[in-house]
C-alpha cells in the first residue's frame, strides 16, 4: 500500500513537470486524425464516438479510441484497446505497447472524455503528442487547450459544442 502511494506521487510529479514545461503551439491545420481517452466507469460507448467522427467526415482509420478500466477482468470487448493501472510504472513509465503507440501518435485533436480524477488518465493526456487537447471540466485545467464544461452523460451536447468550437478554430 505504501509503495502504491509512492508510485502515484512519483507519477504525479512527472505529470506536473510535463505540464509546467508544456508550450502550447496549436497549429491551424484541418483535423484529420483524432484520439479519444475514455474512462469506462463513466462512459463506455465507443460506437457513439465512431458515429460522431463518421458524421464529421473522418475516416475510421484516422481515429483511435482507448478506454481505462480499473480491473482488467472487466474487459469483455476484444476489438478495442483498453488499459489499466498495471500498465504504468514509476516516473511516468508506460508498460503497454498499445498505450505507448497511442501516446506517440501525433493526433490533430485529442479528446479526454472523463471527469473522475485518475492519475493514469491525466498521465496519458499530459504525455500525448497530440496537437490540440480537448477535455471536460477536470481537476487540472493545465491538461487541455479547450475545456467544455459538461457532465459525461451529456454526450449529445458535447458533440454540438465540440463541432461548434472546432469550426470556429478552423479545424473542420
Amino acid at each position: 500500500m505504501i509503495l502504491k502511494a509512492f508510485k502515484e506521487k512519483s507519477n504525479q510529479k512527472y505529470i506536473n513537470n510535463l505540464l509546467n514545461a508544456r508550450r502550447v503551439a496549436v497549429r491551424g491545420t484541418q483535423m484529420k486524425s483524432v484520439g479519444v481517452i475514455l474512462n469506462m466507469n463513466e462512459f463506455s460507448d465507443f460506437d457513439a464516438f465512431r458515429a460522431f467522427f463518421k458524421a464529421l467526415g473522418l475516416h475510421e482509420a484516422k481515429t483511435k479510441i482507448i478506454g481505462f478500466v480499473e480491473d482488467p477482468k472487466d474487459v469483455n470487448n476484444l476489438w478495442d484497446t483498453f488499459f489499466n493501472p498495471k500498465d504504468f510504472g514509476w516516473k511516468g513509465k508506460i508498460n503497454s505497447i498499445d498505450l505507448q503507440t497511442f501516446i506517440d501518435t501525433e493526433f490533430d485533436v485529442l479528446i479526454s472524455y472523463y471527469q473522475e480524477k485518475h492519475m493514469e488518465l491525466n498521465l496519458i493526456t499530459a504525455v500525448s503528442k497530440a496537437n490540440f487537447k480537448v477535455g471536460l471540466t477536470n481537476h487540472d485545467k493545465r491538461l487541455y487547450d479547450l475545456i467544455i464544461d459538461l457532465k459525461v452523460s451529456q454526450f449529445s451536447t458535447f458533440k454540438n459544442e465540440l463541432k461548434k468550437y472546432l469550426t470556429v478554430l478552423n479545424k473542420l
